[in-house]
C-alpha cells in the first residue's frame, strides 16, 4: 500500500463500500464509517437488518473505497464477527467515537472485520 493509503486508513472514517447483492447479484454502493481497533479494520452499523451486511455474508469480497484524504479502491474481504469477540470490538468502537451517544447492540448490530484481498 502507498503511504497515502496507509495514512488514510489511520486517519479517515467515512468510506464507500461496493457489495454484490445477495439476491440480485448487482453491485450496490453505500457510504459508511469504518473503524480501526488494535490494528484491525471493522465496519458496523446501527442495530437491525442491513442489506450491506447480508450482501457481505453472502458474498464476502467487496470494494472498500477511500474518499476523504485520498482516493483509492481496495479489494477487500469481510468476515462476520460474533460472540465475545463482537462484544469486545463494539465496546472498543464505542469508546473510540467522540460522540457518547453512539451505542451498539451486541445481538443486533452488524459487524464485519475487513482484510485486504491481497493479504487474505
Amino acid at each position: 500500500m502507498t503511504p497515502s493509503i496507509e495514512q488514510a486508513l489511520r486517519a479517515d472514517r467515512v468510506i464507500d463500500i461496493t457489495t454484490i447483492g445477495r439476491k440480485t447479484g448487482e453491485a450496490r454502493r453505500i457510504e459508511i464509517w469504518f473503524h480501526r481497533i488494535d490494528g484491525r479494520y471493522y465496519i458496523t452499523g446501527t442495530p437491525g437488518a442491513r442489506s450491506w451486511y447480508a450482501n457481505l455474508v453472502a458474498h464476502p469480497e467487496f470494494t472498500f473505497h477511500l474518499k476523504e484524504s485520498t482516493q483509492a479502491d481496495l479489494a477487500a474481504v469481510a468476515r462476520p464477527v460474533e460472540g465475545a469477540e463482537k462484544a469486545r470490538v463494539l465496546k472498543a468502537i464505542e469508546e473510540s467515537v467522540a460522540s457518547s451517544d453512539i451505542t451498539f447492540d451486541v445481538e443486533k448490530s452488524p459487524l464485519v472485520e475487513v482484510t485486504w484481498a491481497d493479504a487474505a
